[in-house]
């Protein structure tokens, strides 16, 4: 029921697999070396607090909770966290984790060591790293406790630190489940992490960092690091800092133990010259793949490089106003600048969690090292200054969200600075200086923003979370060319046509307008195209209900998209009544989007669905995914049906084409966008289209690469929707190849 093996997810499965367990899966199946693995996924852990009938209680704790009340916040946790862990996983999931880990020990031929990580639906995305916010438990061996640390991770949905900055973000508790991620445990000699560019300014500097044994000693900050800077426009090392690591971890008999480093071992430099390359290497590829800077961990087992998470970096600032600049005073400790910005205020040394409480606003922190319990107090501050640590720990990693300046791997700060004096924090320098410095502006040495781009080719985008609505729509995206309601369906606790055969297909509807009434005022007026259901069998059958899913060969080839929407047609005028609800409250900034058309017939029913449902099919936009040859083939046929545009679905269409599976590692080299049958399909429609008066678009993969984007503007197509981190890049290769076009008229 909720077991999803890593080679069945991809990065577009966040609202099952959470953040962390999403892009293992798509960096699984696309041949990164990632230990293999499994996902216990959110709807698992939404069915337990359902069926053991807790989850009016969670709810009821957090409704009056005082986030930043430390007492309140730490009792509320408590509270839910030993609700939780007071019921026994339910009998079937407990079966299903326990063969899923007896399979990968078959498959590994041995007994296997995992690491369980909690992987939250609002982790990992593009404006929040959600980072140290739930736990992990390493070298975990066995059926039952693998189970047992399974339910450990599904409480620590609600630590203190978890709780607190879901409220500071504007996530509602209710809309953030949690999967647990199953994975191979890797015994490193070597770990570490890696932003594959610089966190800060975005430049192309791949800052690695590096300690021996396991990477739990560098992500909490244990042990400062090695750091090497490598310039990946110059292609060399520009800086390296070998630190003394005065001890590593290490697995021993199932625990994670200290072992102490000689004094010659603890400053030996931990990576060799073709180890970082590897690795450098390695980060590229995953950058290049996402389309946005990485945050990466890593790890060398037996001399092979794995990746161990990666998730896009969230602190990178395009565009500087004026700098603040502090003089020549007296330097008290000299660290790294992990995030930029000066503080002046009174020293507060805080060696536990427990002392967070004597921070208050404008004060400065001193701490061994932050944790996760200590953002309430790191969001206080007016700079933070660690002992330990380099630019990839947690306290560099939050700091640089908060937008607080600090200095890490001091190795003195706790010692030298004395509780209450006053001191100037200079979080680029690295420097803590004596007494209030002056500050004097300067300007910074970045290029300005200019004018925003406007280009006639619309650029669009697309998405599948509705929370994460409005931070999508600051990318300055024309609209929405593909809102994906599959995910958030997928999400509910139980199968669509189940709702509408219990009698409760008006709660469904409510569910389903209140989501997408999310997406439509993020963007309004700006028009959100809305592609009908369309999931494949396999996923529906996990779902409360989904026991009479037909069991096919290939359910992307079977019943799906157009054609459930027309054999189950309840559900069809479901969705359909949904958006009339949305209309009629004045959003008109909606479009209708049909999937897997294959003939105009289907096209005809679906429009006289909708018309018999009340929708103004002429004053909103109504149109289909144009993802099979037969589409492109007859799209005369389909314009005739009154559509206003269509979209092209690269993902499939290319598939569909030259017969390849794009999840098929077997002949994924041969699956090319670009093959000259896609593109003469693609040429065809849209001059078709442009004849017809239908407008043009593109929202599959392909349309966020900017190769082929320049293929398409060149063609005459109306709009490009991309993914959310490609849409600056998409625009700004719109606009270049227009003022091409032009020029090239001129001449």
């Amino acid at each position: 029921m909720g077991i999803i093996w890593l080679s069945d997810l991809s990065k577009s499965d966040i609202p099952l697999a959470g953040g962390k367990g999403a892009n293992l899966g798509e960096m699984f199946r696309n041949e990164i070396p990632v230990p293999n693995g499994f996902v216990v996924d959110s709807r698992t852990f939404t069915n337990f607090i359902e069926k053991t009938g807790i989850r009016d209680q969670i709810i009821d704790i957090l409704k009056d909770v005082n986030v930043e009340d430390t007492n309140d916040l730490n009792s509320a946790s408590k509270r839910i966290r030993e609700l939780i862990e007071s019921f026994a996983v339910l009998p079937e999931i407990e079966e299903e984790i326990k063969n899923a880990y007896k399979k990968l020990c078959e498959e590994e031929g041995e007994t296997v060591y995992v690491a369980i990580r909690s992987s939250a639906t609002a982790e990992d995305l593009p404006e929040a790293s959600f980072a140290g916010q739930q736990e992990t438990f390493l070298n975990v061996a066995g059926g039952d406790e693998v189970v047992e640390k399974v339910r450990k991770c599904w409480s620590s949905l609600y630590t203190p630190r978890a709780i607190y900055y879901r409220v500071r973000h504007s996530f509602k508790h209710e809309d953030v489940s949690i999967a647990v991620v199953v994975q191979r445990m890797v015994n490193s000699e070597k770990s570490g992490v890696m932003f594959t560019s610089h966190p800060v300014t975005g430049d192309k500097l791949c800052i690695v960092e590096a300690v021996f044994g396991l990477g739990e000693a560098i992500v909490s900050g244990m042990v400062s690091p090695d750091t090497y800077i490598f310039d990946r426009v110059k292609r060399k090392l520009v800086e390296e800092n070998i630190a003394e690591k005065k001890f590593m971890l290490a697995r021993k008999d199932g625990e994670t133990v200290k072992i102490k480093l000689s004094k010659k071992k603890s400053k030996e430099r931990v990576l060799t010259d073709k180890e970082l390359m590897e690795i450098v290497k390695l980060g590229e590829v995953i950058e290049e793949h996402y389309g946005k800077p990485q945050d990466i961990e890593w790890a060398f087992e037996k001399g092979k490089a794995y990746i161990t998470q990666s998730r896009p970096v969230t602190t990178i600032k395009k565009v500087e106003t004026d700098m603040e600049e502090v003089g020549e005073g007296e330097i008290l400790v000299k660290g790294l600048g992990a995030s930029p910005g000066i503080g002046i205020g009174k020293v507060k040394i805080v060696l536990s969690e427990k002392e967070i409480e004597k921070v208050e606003e404008g004060d400065i922190l001193v701490t061994t090292m932050t944790s996760p319990d200590m953002v309430p107090a790191m969001r206080k501050a007016a700079a933070i200054v660690t002992d330990e640590g380099g630019m990839t720990c947690h306290a560099a990693i939050v700091s640089r969200e908060l937008g607080v300046p600090a200095i890490v791997g001091t190795r003195e700060g706790t010692k030298v600075l004395e509780e209450g004096i006053t001191v100037t924090v200079d979080g680029e320098k690295g420097n803590v200086y004596a007494g209030a410095m002056k500050v004097e502006e300067k300007k910074a040495e970045v290029i300005q923003a200019s004018a925003p781009i406007i280009t006639a080719t619309e650029v669009k985008v697309n998405i599948s979370i509705p929370d994460a609505a409005e931070k999508v729509a600051a990318t300055g995206a024309d609209g929405v060319g593909l809102f994906r309601i599959e995910h958030m369906v997928l999400g509910l606790e139980k199968h669509p046509m189940k709702y509408i055969k219990d009698g409760e297909g008006e709660k469904y509807i409510e569910v389903l307008a209140n989501e997408i009434r999310k997406v439509l005022k993020a963007f309004y007026p700006r028009v959100v195209w809305i592609r009908t259901l369309d999931a494949p069998t396999d996923e529906f059958r996990a779902m409360e209900g989904g026991e009479d899913e037909p069991i096919e060969a290939n359910p992307m080839l079977g019943f799906r998209g157009i054609r459930r929407d027309l054999v189950e047609e309840e559900h069809f005028r479901a969705e359909m009544r949904a958006i009339k609800k949305l209309v009629d409250e004045g959003f008109k900034n909606v479009g209708i989007m049909l999937p897997l058309v294959t003939t105009a017939e289907e096209v005809r029913r679906a429009k006289q669905i909708l018309l018999e449902e009340g929708l103004p099919v002429g004053e909103i936009d109504f149109g289909v995914m144009v993802e099979t040859p037969a589409a492109a083939l007859i799209i005369e046929d389909i314009t005739k049906e009154g559509i206003t545009f269509i979209s092209f679905g690269t993902n499939d269409l290319t598939q569909y084409t030259i017969a390849v599976d794009r999840n098929n590692e077997n002949v994924a080299d041969l699956f090319r966008e670009t093959h000259p049958a896609v593109l003469k399909l693609i040429e065809r429609v849209i001059k078709i289209c442009r004849e017809q008066g239908v407008k043009t678009s593109i929202c599959g993969q392909a349309g966020s690469y900017p190769d082929v984007v320049e293929k398409l503007v060149k063609l005459g197509i109306d709009s490009v929707s991309a993914n959310p981190d490609a849409v600056q890049t998409i625009r700004e290769t719109v606009a270049r190849i227009e003022r091409k076009i032009i020029l090239d008229g001129n001449r």
